[in-house]
């Protein structure tokens, strides 16, 4: 069995977000784990959620391409999710390109091309302007 791992917010699940875990699951591997950053990561990188830790699990846990969901509680361990979890393929947008070729040494890394005209802070500002329009 080929697992990936990817790794997020996963706020306000779009499609770029559905694009990437169905390319994770059909193209990639047989099991997707995805990492969610805990509410405290978040806060950490000053970064806000609509959606709780908890209620952002259960969307995805919902996900037909989703195998496992998992907590992200810092930059740094995803070499030992990669060890723990015997992760093949650790998988991100391609916004992030060349940021995590380090994991190279543990698994393959690929970056997948975003969806074009969707992202998580476009719908934010998208709502934005249809509240104050």
């Amino acid at each position: 069995m080929k697992k990936v791992i990817t790794y997020g917010t996963f706020d306000l699940l779009h499609t770029g977000h559905i694009n990437l875990l169905r390319r994770a699951k059909e193209e990639l591997g047989d099991y997707v784990i995805v990492a969610i950053s805990s509410d405290e990561f978040n806060a950490l990188k000053k970064k806000e959620a609509y959606y709780s830790f908890e209620q952002r699990k259960a969307i995805l846990e919902a996900v037909r391409y989703v195998d496992e969901v998992i907590v992200e509680k810092s930059w740094d361990q995803k070499i030992d999710d990669i060890k723990k979890h015997e992760v093949d393929v650790f998988v991100m947008g391609d916004d992030w390109e060349g940021k995590f070729d380090f994991l190279s040494e543990h698994c393959d890394v690929i970056y997948l091309p975003r969806t074009v005209g969707i992202s998580t802070t476009k719908i934010k500002k998208d709502l934005n302007l249809a509240n104050n329009g």
